[in-house]
């Protein structure tokens, strides 16, 4: 699962396009007033109504822009890949604290899959302990092929269960997994959304090979999320992907925002850079998110955790100033700066970290 490089050169197609998503991004749209806000150097969040906070002050939440509906969203959610693929007889009580601490910093987004092992039994378990089922925005995903060409009887039975799970009765946001089986899956995430139970219907995928295919997608219209892999040390999604979806006014969950914890590896014993003080980064994780959180197309980035302590550093990234781009591009360079930052990608998923639920990654572990 190794992604390839991106041909990044412009056909003049991408190009007009990237220029009307430009004019867009920098408030002639409405993707995100915050954002706009932002690249034009106010620094910081610029709630409806109230004027922005001045710098280390306290500010409002961070939240985005669902552009097909308006409905606002704070900028980081959740993901429970591997994290939260825990078993009954093992200790979860941590899992119940990161929720806890998750919701108490202001998140409400959580990402879960049929296909991450325990991940939805423990969210939806921990979730009802905490009196928040109905609190929480639920993104969700369908993987099925089915027993023939067409049939949608898995993907009823992976769905049903979701909700079962989740003690829901519809969730908010439905995607394709990975495209897979996307041509029959998708439409009957419309039928769905049409029946009421589901909000929004979308698509995924971590790898940049796909991304032609998912800039296709969004090009045909009628989604209104996608997820994709977007952070500071892959921007392949900058290209093209983000301004599709500010084009087109679909929302865009980010996945793997600290690159399967290797972001934290390769800055390990290393201290923040002076200038990171003045967006109120705290710790590493709130540097490497408001980079992510900051690019106008962006609507939530779900980093996953099992540490509590974790989850609270990064909700602290949803207070306080964003980067503009003069900001964002010295960011850049300061990573670029670190020995290994250019070779991070051909190194293997979270480093260090052990895991012993359902899922089972392949020996060695994956790169990319």
């Amino acid at each position: 699962m190794i992604p390839t490089q991106h041909d990044a050169v412009p056909n003049p197609s991408s190009t007009s396009l990237s220029r009307r998503a430009t004019l867009r991004l920098m408030g002639l749209g409405a993707v995100s007033t915050m954002i706009s806000s932002a690249l034009h150097n106010c620094g910081t969040r610029q709630a409806q109504g109230q004027t922005s906070p001045g710098l280390n002050q306290p500010s409002e939440l961070i939240t985005k822009e669902i552009p097909q509906t308006k409905e606002r969203v704070p900028a980081i959610g959740l993901g429970t890949f591997m994290t939260f693929d825990v078993k009954p007889d093992q200790s979860r009580e941590h899992l119940r604290e990161v929720l806890r601490r998750f919701r108490a910093g202001g998140g409400r987004m959580i990402d879960v899959s049929p296909l991450y092992g325990l991940s939805e039994v423990n969210v939806g378990e921990f979730a009802a302990s905490l009196g928040m089922t109905n609190d929480l925005f639920i993104t969700n995903k369908v993987w099925a092929t089915g027993e023939f060409l067409g049939d949608r009887s898995q993907a009823q039975k992976q769905f049903d269960q979701s909700l079962k799970r989740l003690s829901r009765d519809r969730l908010d946001v439905m995607q394709v997994h990975s495209l897979v089986n996307v041509d029959v899956m998708l439409p009957l995430l419309r039928a769905w959304k049409q029946e009421g139970k589901v909000r929004y219907v979308g698509i995924t995928h971590h790898e940049s090979v796909y991304y032609g295919a998912i800039e296709q997608w969004i090009g045909r219209g009628n989604l209104d999320f996608v997820q994709v892999r977007y952070s500071i040390a892959q921007r392949q999604a900058e290209d093209r992907i983000l301004p599709a979806a500010a084009e087109r006014g679909v929302a865009v969950l980010v996945n793997m925002p600290f690159e399967k914890a290797r972001l934290f590896e390769l800055v390990k014993g290393r201290s923040l850079p002076d200038f990171a003080r003045e967006i109120g980064c705290e710790n590493w994780a709130q540097f490497f998110l408001k980079y992510t959180i900051s690019h106008p197309a962006v609507t939530c980035a779900i980093p996953a955790t099992s540490n509590p302590d974790h989850v609270a550093q990064n909700m602290g990234a949803l207070r306080g100033t964003l980067p503009d781009q003069a900001m964002r591009t010295r960011m850049v360079k300061h990573m670029e700066s670190i020995p290994g930052f250019d070779k991070l990608t051909q190194t293997s998923w979270y480093p260090g970290k052990q895991f012993s639920g359902l899922v089972r990654l392949p020996n060695p572990r994956p790169i990319g």
